[in-house]
């Protein structure tokens, strides 16, 4: 299973990571106060896991769907699946805590296969928790209650199935890794065009089950805008949606398994629109003053256009940061805020963009910066996550949250969340550097996107549970949403029960109830619990 695995305490390829530099380590001695951890993470050899609850007869019967080689109660396995890649994730799993573990990995190769497994767990009362390239961010592979679980890793269910050229779409099995999928498709002369910062490491199903939208969103969409149709395996039976683009025939049942997170089910295809690989890009960056002349900037082209295929604004924090380096985008005491913009397809057409937006920018306050800031975001834009495991080595904590509302709220919604990651942070003793950006926008608004980095302190897994409930209490009261693109998973589940209401959280329940009576799929994720849960 290594070969296809990310670092098991980090991210990535393990072979990619870089020790902070030590000026930055510096910074964040004087700034943060930020100090080395007094322990190393464990070694993986050293990791112990529980004892696995399942029974002989559980073990046979799952090893008889899917075969003996691919039911798996080794230690490495277990560990390698335990949990996904937020910071509290990974402090937990840096420190040996393994209580979460699943009970065996199970790999499927077929439709028929997960069908048989969910069925084969739903008579056991055995819990199932889909899982693709593990890049959770929301503890959407932490299932609750106390009983046996597996983890179903869909690996081996990785084929490009079939490319419609006249329809341009392809069928994708849920498996497939990201550059996998773009590779396939490449060499037929088309892309998803879909790129997240888990790009590398992500899966076809899990971006299907999260919503994923990709950093090109202004001009591909997000993933739920691409799939056209899919096929689900429930403990009920399958589920086959999508027999055209569109339909009037009933509510989109596609869209009720578009990020449903493994709670109802485990999508086992989908059919996915592709367009041509573009035979130009280009990137460049713009400066503004302020962020909230650099949003209205934004508003503008996303309501009015030429629309970019990437567009994005760093606030001044983050672009003081060296997120956006301060050197490229300006002189004097201020560096203001940095936009990236980037454009795709024939050399005409990018050329029209670029002379169309170029317009709009400089109207409303915008000074062109060139190439050089565009493509060193472009040649970088999969880093950060390296970056966030150097910090954790270093002693920092770091870590991520997001959130989008309509245009009009994006102010409020900015300062709201700010202020509370600020004051739940430094009441905590642990001040924090809060930064944002501007990332995927709409004609009615647009996601906002905070890195928090601050000292680790004495209980930090208890620290940001407290400040990310105060953030969460904010973008609800500002009038956002939980989740624009990382999910609901167990961490944003009780704000979004406050978000779709007690009657919205009872048509989900009633979801669940009649494709999974026995509660196996991914239970606690995503689902509000009913009062006293």
């Amino acid at each position: 299973m290594r070969t296809r695995d990310m670092l098991w305490s980090g991210w990535g390829d393990p072979g990619r990571a870089a020790p902070l530099p030590e000026a930055v380590a510096g910074l964040l001695r004087d700034l943060l106060g930020v100090r080395p951890a007094e322990a190393p993470p464990v070694a993986l050899v050293d990791v112990e896991v529980p004892d696995s609850r399942l029974t002989a007869d559980g073990l046979t019967a799952l090893a008889r769907i899917v075969g003996d080689g691919n039911v798996r109660g080794d230690t490495e396995s277990r560990v390698r699946h335990t949990r996904g890649k937020s910071t509290t994730d990974l402090l937990r799993i840096r420190a040996g805590e393994t209580s979460r573990a699943p009970d065996a990995v199970v790999l499927p190769g077929t439709h028929d296969e997960v069908l048989a497994v969910l069925g084969a767990c739903a008579r056991r009362r055995i819990a199932v928790v889909p899982f693709g390239g593990g890049t959770s961010v929301v503890g959407g592979l932490t299932p609750g209650g106390a009983g046996a679980f597996i983890a179903l890793d869909l690996r081996r269910m990785d084929a490009v199935v079939s490319i419609d050229e006249v329809s341009r779409t392809a069928v994708l099995q849920p498996g497939l890794r990201a550059p996998d999928a773009e590779a396939a498709l490449a060499e037929r002369g088309y892309t998803l065009g879909h790129f997240p910062q888990s790009y590398e490491w992500a899966s076809i199903g899990g971006f299907a089950a999260a919503r994923s939208s990709g950093q090109a969103s202004a001009g591909y969409g997000r993933f739920d805008d691409m799939v056209v149709a899919l096929t689900a395996a429930t403990p009920e039976g399958t589920l086959e949606l999508g027999r055209a683009p569109k339909s009037a025939a009933g509510p989109d049942l596609r869209q009720l398994v578009l990020g449903s997170e493994g709670a109802f089910g485990v999508i086992t295809s989908v059919t996915v629109r592709i367009r041509p690989v573009p035979e130009e890009k280009a990137y460049e960056g713009w400066r503004f003053a302020s962020f909230g002349e650099g949003a209205a900037a934004l508003r503008r082209l996303a309501q009015d256009g030429p629309l970019p295929t990437v567009l994005r604004l760093s606030d001044e924090t983050e672009t003081m940061a060296g997120l956006a380096d301060p050197s490229e985008i300006g002189s004097g005491s201020s560096a203001g805020c940095l936009a990236v913009l980037g454009y795709e397809g024939t050399p005409e057409r990018v050329a029209e963009l670029r002379a169309g937006a170029a317009a709009v920018l400089r109207a409303a306050g915008g000074e062109p910066l060139g190439a050089g800031p565009g493509e060193k975001w472009e040649h970088g834009r999969f880093d950060a996550p390296y970056l966030r495991d150097a910090l954790l080595d270093a002693g920092a904590f770091a870590e991520t949250l997001e959130t989008a509302a309509f245009w009009t709220d994006v102010p409020a919604l900015y300062d709201a969340v700010r202020g509370a990651l600020t004051g739940a942070l430094t009441g905590a003793g642990t001040p924090p550097l809060v930064m944002c950006h501007i990332s995927h926008v709409y004609p009615s608004g647009a996601s906002l996107y905070f890195t928090v980095v601050s000292a680790q302190g004495e209980d930090p897994i208890g620290t940001w549970a407290t400040a990310k409930r105060a953030a969460g209490e904010a973008i609800i009261d500002a009038g956002g949403t939980i989740s624009h693109h990382h999910g609901v998973g167990t961490d944003h589940r009780d704000a979004y029960a406050r978000e779709v209401g007690p009657l919205g959280a009872a048509v989900l329940r009633a979801v669940k109830d009649r494709v999974d009576p026995s509660g196996i799929m991914n239970p606690g994720v995503l689902i509000p619990p009913t009062a006293g849960e």
